[in-house]
């Protein structure tokens, strides 16, 4: 069989389900079950839903708890280290994720090419990983948000938050892509969350904000703004590294955890209009805007604020302040100091969207798969999967914990467990990238037809297999020192056997089998087109005009238009 005959035979619904996996027999209710997701992002919601979930409170505030335990070269180390690994990361997915468009993305990829026992072990972890990221946020946005009263209880910002992220998820994708793309680039200067198409009068919040920041910050540092020059002093005292190397192991779970949304390019490539060209676009503008605004974040939060500032967040934190607006109320800017307050509101917003967008999307693929509840599986006529949004929005009230507890605690608790879910996870994206070149091999398939090629493969993603696996174990070594620490240690590798207990009982009760390489399944899912087959009508018309746009750009931009372009959209 030619490979356009078998691309011919494959199923391209980027659910890749069958329509009675369920056996119902109501065909209104079995379409609620088995109802397409709608494709209808384009490349830059893609890149903005990608950049919104990542550039959130986890950034302006978890940032304050890394420099509290690293100090600012200790920040600098890890946070860098961890972005290389996921530059590879982010190669392997969008190879996969650029050819074989499915909202399971690296879930589907892992039964299809290693194991389905591995699909279900790695989907579970990654909606886990993202329903306690969304704890974080509520957790984050409860204690920064008090920054001007404490009238309100934390238990009560919470609950108000977490309303409007299911009010705002419900909404069609389209409309969901859009709000994501404007909370994440754009305030319109209207009091609503309406698309205003051509509105050049718009100004972006989240990025355009980490920008100025970063301008301030060198006129602080350089005494043109505030009472003193602070240069590196605090560098010398109290000093580059908070804790030597055990702080620096400490923080790469947090660099693990803010950077987790990266791979997010990939769940949304199921629901992409045209995902040849939207997919590997964000790929690269998002890793590198990522690394700019976090590494810079770094560095300048590091020069402004010493590493023992009692506002930062830290074990035993009742409230907390952003290291943002810690340097701005130091330095005598005090609007400042509160705008970068309403931006972080902005900001949790969009990020608990994303949260929630990939938390339901991974569900609905598991219950579509019959590895969760067939009742998650549902959908609505929007294309909305409202059961998914609602269990994963209930599951994340463990934000609650830290209305009982001390809320700094909790919050160190829930950003070990995201990071190394997210480890799990971007270490089994780069085994499945390794098994699927392996199948392509077996099966005399050239990698020249693929439409997007991870860069230094192999070496790059056994790379970042091995860093992954190896930050796994080195994350929590601190919990062994003297004294040894059971509540450390449980927090730091609970995630393991958990993994290891899904995987192996998933295993022997469905009887599974180690994928062989000249039988994986690497054509359905591909959308016509994709290597040279001829696509439909509204695929080579979208790819047309992008291309037609793209063109026009090319032909216009200059060297600083470039350079926008790839920092700020």
């Amino acid at each position: 069989m030619t490979a356009t005959e078998k691309a011919t035979q494959a199923t391209v619904v980027d659910d890749g389900l069958d329509s009675n996996i369920h056996g119902d027999s109501d065909p209104a209710s079995a379409e609620a079950y088995s109802a397409p997701l709608h494709r209808r992002l384009k490349s830059r919601h893609i890149q903005m839903i990608a950049i919104g979930g990542i550039i959130g409170p986890g950034l302006f505030v978890g940032s304050g708890n890394a420099l509290h335990l690293a100090g600012p070269a200790g920040i600098l180390i890890s946070f860098s280290l961890v972005g290389i690994i996921v530059f590879f990361v982010m190669q392997s997915l969008g190879e996969l994720a650029t050819l074989i468009p499915v909202s399971g993305s690296f879930t589907d990829y892992a039964s299809r090419f290693a194991d389905d026992a591995l699909s279900f072990a790695l989907g579970w972890a990654y909606w886990y990983l993202w329903v306690t990221v969304l704890a974080n946020e509520y957790n984050a946005i409860s204690l920064v948000i008090r920054y001007w009263s404490d009238v309100v209880p934390q238990w009560a910002w919470i609950l108000i938050f977490w309303f409007v992220f299911i009010g705002l998820s419900m909404v069609g994708i389209l409309a969901y892509g859009e709000i994501e793309f404007w909370l994440s680039l754009y305030v319109v200067l209207k009091y609503s969350l309406k698309f205003i198409r051509g509105a050049k009068t718009a100004i972006r919040i989240k990025v355009l904000s980490i920008i100025i920041f970063f301008i301030v910050a060198i006129f602080i540092s350089a005494g043109v703004i505030g009472p003193q020059k602070i240069g590196f002093k605090y560098w010398r005292n109290p000093g580059a590294f908070a804790d030597s190397i055990n702080g620096v192991a400490n923080t790469f779970v947090i660099a693990g955890t803010l950077y987790a949304g990266t791979e997010m390019v990939g769940i949304t490539a199921g629901e992409a209009g045209n995902p040849r060209r939207a997919v590997p676009r964000a790929i690269r503008q998002v890793f590198w805007r990522i690394l700019i605004f976090y590494v810079g974040m770094m560095f300048f939060i590091g020069i402004l604020i010493p590493w023992n500032d009692e506002s930062l967040l830290s074990k035993g934190s009742k409230t907390a302040t952003s290291p943002l607006t810690i340097a701005l109320s130091d330095a005598g800017i005090t609007a400042g100091a509160s705008l970068i307050n309403a931006v972080i509101v902005i900001a949790v917003i969009s990020a608990g969207n994303s949260s929630l967008y990939v938390s339901s999307r991974t569900m609905l693929f598991m219950a579509r798969t019959g590895k969760a509840p067939r009742i998650l599986g549902k959908v609505n006529k929007a294309g909305v999967p409202w059961v998914s949004l609602l269990f994963s929005n209930l599951v994340a009230c463990i934000a609650f914990l830290s209305v009982s507890d001390a809320a700094g605690t909790v919050y160190e608790a829930l950003i070990t467990l995201s990071g190394v879910a997210t480890f799990i996870v971007w270490g089994t994206i780069s085994l499945v990238h390794i098994r699927f070149r392996n199948g392509l091999a077996a099966q005399n398939q050239s990698i020249d037809d693929l439409p997007f090629k991870a860069l230094w493969y192999p070496y790059g993603t056994y790379f970042a297999l091995a860093a992954n696996v190896f930050l796994v174990f080195f994350q929590g070594y601190t919990a062994f020192l003297n004294p040894f620490s059971v509540s450390e240690f449980v927090i730091g590798y609970i995630l393991l056997p958990c993994f290891l207990v899904l995987f192996l009982g998933y295993k022997f009760w469905k009887r599974t089998k180690w994928v062989r390489a000249a039988e994986m399944d690497i054509w359905s899912g591909r959308r016509e087109g994709v290597t040279g087959w001829g696509g439909n009508d509204n695929d080579k018309g979208t790819e047309r005009g992008e291309k037609d746009g793209e063109m026009e750009g090319k032909k216009k931009k200059s060297l600083g238009k470039k350079i926008r372009a790839v920092v700020v959209g």
